[in-house]
């Protein structure tokens, strides 16, 4: 028998019983359907909860001045800290692992935060029109603003804010850059669409810190590793350089904080990694059961066939015929079925991905790791679920297959 005919003939057989055909290739198909909606399930979680996360920062670390709790170098414990706005750069230099050390400070009931360019990108403030302050008006201590989507609205309303001066205090700045609508999951100091961004080198200059606090003076300190394998050094040069700059131990955490939501990322990226593992697992159950609904149908089939089996012997077929026909067939249902699902599949994750989504939520994303992984599972389940019953077909005896009655 050539491949043209065995594949007919197995095709035949198929239609034959469509319905046991059809019942055996759902199986599978929903098999393949639950690896892949659970999977860009899991996968959309992790994303929308990634974004979410970077609205607030990328991998930052907020540090935050506090009152030793030891002594050091015969100072008393009890002794408050204030960062200073030269402590970025000396920061800097003793910390090779951080990427950005820099410095914020807050002031006024709209809130007006003051930084250095790097800012808007470590904290995610997406431009709508115009542009964020840069390094030249840094330098000169230009009196301009970036304002929130809401800080806009609150002060001019509807109408056009570029090139418009607001006061701030006693002095006026011109708004060179509103920011673009943002979800934010999180905060230290209020949503960044309510606030007024200008350079620190005039908000030091117009709004010092009022006394106890000094000129130099700043609120807290923002970090970023250069990479999220170097956070743990990063974070410990900090706590090394800071502790030398104003003399105190480095191992007093009171004297400073650090939210770290690098810590914080991890935490989330393994909670979402091992539901991952677990709806994939619960996928592959699923596929596997399917497999093994095929396998037990198949070895119905070979029941059946019993009879017809003994006449292909009787007239010269060999039991690699055999084995061939019904290994061909069942591979036929699997990758049949599993194609199936693989579109169903595909599909509903497009269509889902049509509507809305909630937040924290991305939608139901499918990558090429789940679909290699689908694939490889179908032919693991195509190739077991065939073997046994084909193999049982190849060893009939013709003799007795030809005295084989259906249903005895």
């Amino acid at each position: 028998m050539t491949f043209r005919d065995l594949l007919k003939d197995t095709l035949v057989t198929l239609w034959t019983h469509k319905l046991r055909t059809a019942l055996t290739m759902f199986g599978i198909a929903w098999g393949i359907i639950s690896i892949i909606l659970m999977v860009a399930a899991g996968e959309g979680l992790r994303v929308g909860q990634q974004k979410e996360a970077e609205n607030f920062g990328k991998d930052i670390m907020i540090v935050f001045s506090g009152r030793t709790s030891m002594q050091a170098g015969g100072m008393r414990a009890g002794r408050m800290i204030r960062w200073e706005d030269t402590d970025p750069k000396l920061v800097q230099e003793q910390a090779p692992a951080c990427q950005w050390v820099l410095p914020e400070f807050n002031s006024g009931n709209l809130l007006v935060t003051g930084s250095w360019p790097p800012f808007a990108d470590i904290r995610t403030l997406p431009v709508d029109e115009g542009r964020y302050y840069n390094w030249e008006d840094l330098a000169e201590g230009r009196r301009v603003a970036f304002v929130g989507s809401d800080a806009k609205k609150q002060l001019f309303g509807t109408r056009a804010v570029l090139g418009q001066t607001i006061r701030i205090g006693d002095f006026p700045y011109t708004i060179i850059g509103v920011m673009r609508e943002k979800e934010q999951d999180s905060s230290y100091d209020g949503r960044d669409i309510s606030k007024v961004f200008i350079p620190i080198s005039a908000m030091l200059r117009d709004f010092p810190q009022k006394p106890p606090g000094t000129s130099r003076t700043i609120d807290r300190l923002l970090v970023t590793p250069k990479s999220v394998d170097v956070h743990e050094s990063c974070k410990w040069q900090l706590r090394r350089a800071l502790a030398s700059i104003h003399h105190y131990d480095p191992e007093d955490k009171e004297a400073c904080g650090i939210w770290d939501t690098v810590e914080n990322a991890k935490a989330f990226r393994l909670m979402t990694d091992g539901m991952k593992y677990f709806l994939r697992a619960v996928g592959l159950a699923t596929l596997f059961l399917g497999g093994i609904g095929v396998m037990n149908v198949m070895l119905v089939a070979v029941r059946e066939r019993t009879r017809e089996i003994g006449v292909r012997k009787a007239v010269g077929a060999t039991s690699r015929s055999i084995l061939w026909q019904f290994f061909v067939e069942t591979l036929i249902v699997v990758f049949l079925s599993g194609g199936l699902g693989l579109g169903t599949g595909f599909g509903l994750c497009a269509l889902v991905n049509q509507i809305p989504m909630p937040q924290y939520f991305a939608g139901l994303l499918f990558t090429w790791e789940s679909g290699v992984l689908a694939f490889a599972l179908l032919g693991t389940v195509a190739v077991l679920s065939a073997l046994y019953p084909a193999s049982r077909a190849a060893a009939v005896d013709p003799i007795e297959a030809l005295r084989y009655e259906a249903g005895s």
